[in-house]
């Protein structure tokens, strides 16, 4: 299993978009193959900074479900809302891999 872990700036004036951001996400990261863990949203200390963590089987899996994003237009969509409205201000992706009893 490879688990995607991604930090986000976000504008902190634009938590509603983001967050019907998120909640479209979670729905097309299942959708196309995945496990989603959630979305963490700022509420005390820094309210520009949010994370999300979702899985899939292997990193092969995730380059799968990254191609099929690019024409799926859910996916499509939320990208580009995210370029017209600008709630993201950038984003680092990192991979993990999880340690499970």
């Amino acid at each position: 299993m490879i688990t995607c872990h991604v930090k986000y700036v976000i504008d902190p004036y634009q938590l509603p978009e983001f967050e019907a951001y998120c909640k479209a996400w979670i729905g097309v990261v299942r959708r196309l193959g995945g496990t989603h863990h959630g979305y963490f949203l700022p509420s005390e200390g820094a309210s520009n900074i949010a994370y999300c963590l979702f899985s899939f089987p292997s990193l092969a899996d995730y380059e799968a479900y990254r191609q099929n994003a690019l024409s799926d237009p859910d996916s499509v969509a939320l990208v580009a809302s995210v370029m017209e409205k600008k709630f993201i201000l950038s984003y680092e992706r990192s991979f993990l891999r999880p340690v499970l009893s």
